[in-house]
């Protein structure tokens, strides 16, 4: 049976193309057929190996969404935080996707319903965010926020983003929300430069339901991103819904390492004075 390999560059770092012919080159080396974006439908596929940053990867789930293929991230970014690896370890991680020495983390996503005034509700999803923004630059939204079908506060904002643990790192954050570690199950709704006593980063559980609503009064509509790379519309009456998603994505994971190494490396924290366990007499 052949061992289908995915391998998705980012198509604006010159230094892609070259990575990915030497991932190729190693692929073959190990009996694996690598593939391109163009052959995805042509039968299974085992793995998928992304070259760039996160949002190579984010492009690459969304190539293979629904298909259950793990993914691993070369990063030719700068953060990278979902990458797996250097670009220094190529054929240390083909060696190991050969042997399939790896193992799979599930991580949690985000189903969304949009649901405009008059019209028709459509759906999405996303890894990282579900984001409500404002159009105009000049004019906030007024939203109203729920959590379980109840309403919890209204103000006027920026936006609100909606963000899985693994989207707690990025957008989130940039916003004062917390960091989540990975496996934790929860969701996190943090409003964006929102003018208001009570309007502060919350986490809630995985089985509840966040909603924004964007006010009928609202002086400007608001748009919708998933991820950052995918939009839709939101006129001033529209309700938006943003559940646990259906479908986890999978990532490959060769380092075992705590996800507390993997925050001090990618964000270079400082851990001088750090004294560790003591031993105990």
């Amino acid at each position: 049976m052949t061992r289908r390999v995915l391998v998705l560059t980012h198509p604006g770092r010159p230094a892609a193309a070259h990575t990915a012919e030497l991932v190729a080159t190693e692929l073959r080396r190990h009996s694996m057929t690598p593939i391109g974006e163009d052959e995805i439908d042509g039968g299974d596929i085992e793995l998928v190996i992304v070259l760039g940053g996160d949002g190579t990867i984010l492009r690459a789930a969304e190539l293979v969404r629904g298909r259950g293929t793990p993914l691993v991230g070369i990063n030719l970014g700068h953060v990278g935080f979902l990458a797996e690896s250097e670009v220094d370890r190529v054929a240390h991680v083909v060696a190991r996707a050969a042997e399939r020495d790896y193992q799979v983390e599930e991580r949690m996503t985000l189903d969304l319903t949009l649901t405009p005034p008059d019209g028709d509700p459509t759906h999405g999803w996303a890894i990282n965010e579900v984001s409500v923004e404002k159009v105009d630059r000049e004019r906030m939204i007024e939203v109203a926020i729920g959590i379980d079908d109840r309403g919890l506060s209204t103000f006027g904002c920026d936006g609100v983003v909606m963000a899985t643990p693994t989207g707690s790192t990025a957008y989130a954050f940039s916003g004062g929300g917390p960091v989540v570690w990975p496996d934790v199950s929860a969701m996190l709704l943090v409003p964006i430069s929102a003018h208001s006593l009570f309007a502060r980063p919350l986490v809630v559980g995985p089985d509840s339901r966040m909603t924004v609503e964007v006010l009928s009064r609202s002086f400007t509509p608001a748009v919708l991103w998933c991820d950052g790379r995918r939009r839709l519309d939101a006129a001033p009456g529209a309700r938006i819904d943003v559940v646990r998603g259906s479908a986890p994505v999978r990532l490959a994971r060769f380092n075992l390492s705590p996800f507390t190494d993997r925050l001090v490396g990618k964000f270079n924290l400082p851990v001088a004075g750090w004294r560790g366990a003591k031993d105990t007499p």
